[in-house]
C-alpha cells in the first residue's frame, strides 16, 4: 500500500520527504516524525487518539467502504490532512475457486483487518459465505479455534501475521509468492500462487484417498481368497493351488494396484465436474458465522470506547516516557499505557471506568502537566 500511495505521488508531481522515527503499529497504523513535528496515518480509531475527524470526512470514508474501499487517515501537527482510499483487486480465478469451493459443500470465511463496511462489500463481490472483519493481526489464531467447533478448517495466507493461524488450522494452505514465515509454517505451498490450486489441491486428495481405498479392496480381495486356498483350507473341497498360479496371483495383484495408482495421472484437477459436496457437521455454520463476526465487531467497538488520549506538556525524553507510564500503569482501571514524549500523548487502555481527575493527578503527580484527555 504505501508503495502504491508513493507512486501516485510521484506520478501526480508530489515530492516525497524523508521520515525519521519511523513506528509502525500492526492492525491500527503508523507514526513518523517529519520536521520536529508529528506525522500520523492509519484507520479511524487510531487517528481519533490524535486529532478528531470532521463528520464530512467521516461520511465520504463510509461510502468508499461500502465501495469495497479501505479509508486511511493521515494528521499532521494534529491537524487532519485526509483521507486516502485503498482497494484490492479481485482476480476472477480468485471469484472462480470460491464458486468451486462452495460447489463442493465448502464454506468459506474471510478473515479480515478491515473494517465492516468494507469487508462486506468485498466478501459480496468475491462471493464468501461469511466475513469476519476487525482481526488484528494476532487473533487470527483465535478465530480458526472458534470456526474448529463446526468442523474441518484449512486455512490459506501469505504473511507473517497469517503463521499462527495456519498451525492452528487442519490444513494451512500458503501462497507460493508469500512470506518464508508463512510457508514454513504450512502445511500446502500453492506454487502458482493462484487460489484456483486451493479447489484442484482438494480434488487431488479427494482422488488420492478415494484410491487408496480402492486399492486396500483389491489387495483384501486377492488375499482373502488366495492366502486360504494356498494354505490348504479348501483342500477337503478338493481345491488346492499350484504354487506357479500362486506366484501369478500375487504378481497380478501388485499389477492391479500399481495400476490402479497410475490413474492418478489421468485426474483432471481443474475440472470440477465430478465435484462432490462434503457433509457438515453443523448445517447452521453460515449463520453462526456471521454472528461471530457481528460479536468481533461489538466486541471492537467496546475496545475502542475503552481507551484515552492524554495530552501531556514536559515530557522530553525516554527517561519522562517510562515515569508516566509507569504512573498510569499503576492505576488498577488501565490495562496499558502507550506513552510518547515525541507526540505529547499517552494513549491508556481501561478495564474498567476511571474518572479523567484520576488519570490527571497520577501524571502530575510525577510533576508533568495534562492539558487536555480525550
Amino acid at each position: 500500500m504505501a508503495h502504491a500511495v508513493t507512486e501516485y505521488a510521484e506520478g501526480h508531481g508530489s515530492a516525497v520527504y524523508e521520515v525519521s522515527e519511523f513506528k509502525a503499529m500492526p492492525g491500527n497504523g503508523l507514526s513518523a516524525m517529519y520536521q520536529n513535528e508529528l506525522l500520523v496515518g492509519g484507520n479511524a480509531e487510531f487517528i481519533e487518539h490524535f486529532v478528531k475527524v470532521p463528520v464530512k470526512l467521516k461520511r465520504q470514508a463510509e461510502e468508499l467502504s461500502e465501495n469495497g474501499k479501505t479509508p486511511l487517515y493521515f494528521c499532521h501537527k494534529n491537524k487532519i490532512l485526509g483521507a486516502i482510499a485503498v482497494a484490492d483487486v479481485i482476480r476472477e480465478d480468485s471469484k472462480k475457486a470460491i464458486k468451486e469451493l462452495k460447489n463442493m459443500g465448502i464454506r468459506t470465511v474471510m478473515l479480515t483487518g478491515d473494517n465492516e463496511r468494507t469487508a462486506r462489500a468485498i466478501g459480496k463481490l468475491s462471493g464468501v459465505d461469511s466475513v469476519i472483519a476487525g482481526v488484528m493481526p494476532n487473533e487470527k489464531e483465535a478465530e480458526i479455534r472458534k470456526l474448529q467447533a463446526f468442523g474441518k478448517t484449512a486455512m490459506v495466507g501469505d504473511g507473517i501475521n497469517d503463521a499462527p493461524a495456519l498451525t492452528r488450522a487442519d490444513v494451512g494452505i500458503a501462497i507460493g509468492a508469500g512470506t518464508d514465515v508463512a510457508i514454513d509454517a504450512a502445511d500446502v505451498v500453492l506454487m502458482k500462487s493462484q487460489l484456483r490450486d486451493v479447489p484442484a489441491a482438494i480434488r487431488l486428495s479427494r482422488g488420492t484417498l478415494r484410491n487408496i481405498h480402492e486399492n486396500l479392496f483389491w489387495a483384501f480381495f486377492y488375499n482373502t481368497i488366495g492366502i486360504p486356498l494356498a494354505a490348504g483350507v479348501f483342500i477337503p473341497l478338493g481345491l488346492t493351488l499350484n504354487p506357479m498360479f500362486g506366484a501369478a496371483a500375487m504378481s497380478l495383484s501388485s499389477f492391479c494396484v500399481v495400476t490402479n495408482a497410475l490413474r492418478l495421472n489421468l485426474l483432471k484437477v481443474y475440472n470440477p465436474t465430478h465435484d462432490r459436496k462434503m457433509r457438515h457437521k453443523n448445517p447452521h455454520f453460515k449463520e453462526i458465522a456471521a454472528q461471530n463476526s457481528a460479536e468481533k465487531t461489538i466486541q471492537k467497538t467496546e475496545e475502542t470506547t475503552m481507551t484515552k488520549t492524554l495530552k501531556i506538556e514536559g515530557m522530553m525524553c525516554g527517561h519522562c516516557e517510562a515515569t508516566v507510564k509507569k504512573a498510569l500503569e499503576a492505576l488498577s482501571e488501565v490495562t496499558s499505557a502507550e506513552v510518547s514524549h515525541e507526540s505529547g500523548t499517552a494513549v491508556v487502555t481501561l478495564q474498567s471506568a476511571v474518572d479523567d481527575a484520576a488519570l490527571k493527578k497520577a501524571v502530575e503527580d510525577k510533576d508533568y502537566r495534562v492539558t487536555d484527555i480525550l
